[in-house]
C-alpha cells in the first residue's frame, strides 16, 4: 500500500471526548473512526488488524474442527421466548425493534437460540454429532457503559463458536480442547504471559463460566490472580466455596485488574430441553444435545493489544497481527534516483513475501513521517533516503 493513496491521516492531537488510550491512538493512527458512543468503524489500516487477529483465531479454531459459518444479525423474538432470555429483565442489553408487518425483532447480542434452533434441522441421529462451528459476527449490545474505546462497545465484531455433543463425556473433551486452543491464539497474538484462565459468574449465561482474562490497568474486572497455578478468580464469585473448589488459599492470590478477552460456557443440556433439540441414540431413544458456548472478543483484542504494547503515545504492534510486516520510508523523494530507489527497495521486499506500506509522500518532512509511522506502529522500518542511495544501502531499524 502506498501512504500517499492512504484516505486517512494521522490525526497530532486525540478527540477531546474521548478518555480511552486506546481509542485515542487508534484514532490519531488512522485506524478508527467513532460514529458514536462505543461504536466504531474499521478503516484500511484498522481493518487489516482485526483481519489478521481473525485469521489466528480462525486457524486454531479450524485445528480443532470447527466449522465457520455466518449467521444473521436479525433475530426472531418467539425463539429467545422460549429459552426466557426475551424478557429485558433477564437480559438488560438487548436492541430490539419491529419489522413493518409489525412483527418484534432483536438484533444478535448473542447467538446460542438462533444456532441451536438451526440445528433442528440438521441432527437427527447419533452419527450426526458432534458438530462445532463458529462465526465472526457483528454483535449488537445497548450497553449503559461505552467510556473505554473500543474495549466495550455498543457493537463489536466478535468469534462465537458452539459445540453440539453427544453427552458430557463428549462435550468436556471438546471444552478442555478450545481452552487449550484459546489460550493459543492469545499466544500468538502476543498476550500469552498476561492472560489467564479465570473462574467467573456466566451472567446471563449459565450459572458459572471460564473467562479469560488479561491483567491491564485499564480493566474492568478485578481477579485474584495465582501465576503459579495459571489461573484466576473473578471478584464476582470470589468466596471461600470457590477457592476450596479450586485448592487455593488467599494469601496465594494477587488482586489485580484485567480486561475479559474471551469466555466459554457448559450450558449442558439445558437449552436443548427448552429448544427440542435432540437425537435420536441407537436404540431410537430421543436423547439433548449437549452445548457450549465460546467467545472471544475481535475488536476488543485489538484494544487491548494498544493498551499493552503503546508506549509515549505511539504504538508498537506485535509482528503477527502488525498492519504491515515493514513500513518502508522514502525521504528526499524529489530526486528521482532516491524515488526509483525506493520503489526497488518496495519490490525487493513483495518479492520475499512482505507486506509493505510505503510512505512515498513528496513534500512530508522526514519529521513528520516518523511521527506518523510511531502513530501507525510498524516496528520494522526500512529508509530509502539521498544518503542510503549514495552508499548504496538501506537504513533497516527495528523499534524495541
Amino acid at each position: 500500500m502506498l501512504q500517499s493513496q492512504l484516505f486517512t491521516k494521522t490525526k497530532k492531537q486525540a478527540p477531546k471526548n474521548e478518555v480511552s488510550n486506546n481509542a485515542k491512538l487508534l484514532i490519531r493512527g488512522g485506524f478508527i473512526y467513532k460514529e458514536m458512543a462505543g461504536v466504531y468503524a474499521l478503516l484500511p489500516l484498522g481493518l487489516r488488524v482485526i483481519e489478521k487477529i481473525k485469521q489466528i483465531i480462525r486457524e486454531e479454531m479450524n485445528a480443532i474442527g470447527g466449522q465457520e459459518i455466518l449467521m444473521t444479525s436479525l433475530q426472531r423474538k418467539q425463539v429467545w421466548e422460549t429459552t426466557d432470555r426475551w424478557d429485558d429483565e433477564k437480559v438488560d442489553v438487548w436492541f430490539k425493534s419491529a419489522l413493518k408487518s409489525g412483527t418484534e425483532v432483536g438484533f444478535g447480542w448473542s447467538h446460542e437460540e438462533p444456532i441451536s434452533e438451526m440445528m433442528k434441522q440438521y441432527i437427527e441421529s447419533y452419527k450426526d454429532l458432534p458438530i462445532y462451528v463458529y462465526q465472526f459476527q457483528t454483535k449488537l449490545r445497548n450497553e449503559l457503559r461505552a467510556k473505554s474505546g473500543i474495549l466495550r462497545g455498543r457493537e463489536f465484531v466478535m468469534k462465537d463458536m458452539y459445540s453440539y455433543s453427544l453427552d458430557k463425556k463428549q462435550h468436556q473433551t471438546f471444552y478442555d480442547k478450545s481452552i487449550q486452543a484459546y489460550m493459543k491464539v492469545f499466544e500468538r497474538v502476543g498476550l500469552k504471559d498476561d492472560t489467564f484462565l479465570t473462574f467467573a459468574s456466566g451472567g446471563a449465561f449459565t450459572q458459572f463460566s471460564h473467562e479469560f482474562q488479561t491483567v491491564s490497568k485499564v480493566g474492568e474486572d478485578t481477579i485474584y490472580l495465582n501465576r503459579e497455578k495459571n489461573l484466576a478468580i473473578n471478584e464476582e464469585v470470589y468466596n471461600d466455596k470457590t477457592l476450596a473448589k479450586l485448592n487455593v488459599n488467599k494469601n496465594e492470590l494477587e488482586k489485580v485488574k484485567a480486561v475479559e478477552v474471551g469466555n466459554i460456557f457448559d450450558f449442558g443440556t439445558v437449552k436443548s430441553d427448552q429448544l427440542g433439540l435432540k437425537y435420536n441414540d441407537a436404540e431410537s431413544n430421543p436423547v439433548p444435545v449437549y452445548l457450549g458456548s465460546y467467545g472471544i472478543g475481535v475488536t476488543r483484542l485489538m484494544g487491548v493489544l494498544v493498551e499493552k504494547f503503546a508506549k509515549n503515545n505511539v504504538m508498537y504492534w506485535p509482528k503477527e497481527v502488525s498492519p504491515f510486516d515493514v513500513h518502508v520510508i522514502g525521504l528526499n523523494l524529489e530526486d528521482d534516483t532516491v524515488m526509483n530507489a525506493l520503489k526497488n527497495e518496495v519490490e525487493y521486499l513483495k518479492g520475499k513475501g512482505m507486506q509493505v506500506l510505503c510512505d512515498d509522500r513528496i513534500g512530508v518532512s522526514a519529521g513528520e513521517k516518523f511521527s506518523d509511522a510511531d502513530l501507525i506502529g510498524i516496528v520494522k522500518r526500512r529508509v530509502v533516503s539521498k544518503k542510503t542511495v549514495e552508499v548504496n544501502k538501506t537504513e533497516i531499524i527495528e523499534r524495541k
